[in-house]
């Protein structure tokens, strides 16, 4: 089995609307058990260069609620794959969704520090036009060092995401 390529593309404007649609499809299941659904990651920062998956985060009140959310989930394709190593965000898998952009799902609790990392971050390049060229070149200067290798490709991104992150206050 060969390794999947590591394709990174300049910003596309269609991003948002993609997340749009993922985020109306999952808001009618959900109901009133997701306080929000934020697009976060690089697809979310205008002009970011990025992978063209869409990362969500579905936020609820706390974990009394998320039998229900697997279950809504479930009811449209979703399968919960647990926290994948990362406490405080839960991964959720999906077949089945060709009508919609390839796109990775978590829930996480409102207090959850991984959604307060994504958002610091997101919130961070957003308002930081300079920071965003910087990310974009070290993200594109990856997928050409690293095409089929994930692993380097993210070792290569990371210095640059923890001094963002410690500019910020927020460590792993």
């Amino acid at each position: 089995m060969g390794a999947k390529h590591v394709v990174v593309l300049p910003y596309d404007a269609a991003w948002r609307l993609d997340f749009e649609t993922i985020r109306d499809e999952l808001s009618e299941a959900l109901g009133g058990l997701a306080l929000r659904i934020e697009h976060v990651g690089s697809t979310s920062v205008p002009g970011l260069s990025a992978k063209p998956i869409i990362d969500i985060d579905i936020v609820i009140r706390d974990y009394e609620v998320f039998d229900d959310v697997v279950a809504a989930l479930g009811s449209i394709g979703y399968q919960h794959e647990g926290n994948l190593g990362i406490v405080g965000r839960e991964a959720f898998k999906y077949e089945g969704k060709e009508h919609l952009r390839t796109h990775h799902l978590y829930v996480c609790t409102e207090d959850s520090p991984e959604l307060r990392r994504h958002l610091a971050f997101r919130d961070y390049l957003r308002a930081d036009a300079e920071a965003v060229r910087e990310y974009s070149r070290i993200k594109e200067e990856a997928a050409a060092l690293y095409p089929y290798d994930i692993d380097g490709y993210i070792a290569h991104k990371s210095p640059f995401i923890e001094r963002i992150y410690a500019e910020i206050g927020l460590t792993k």
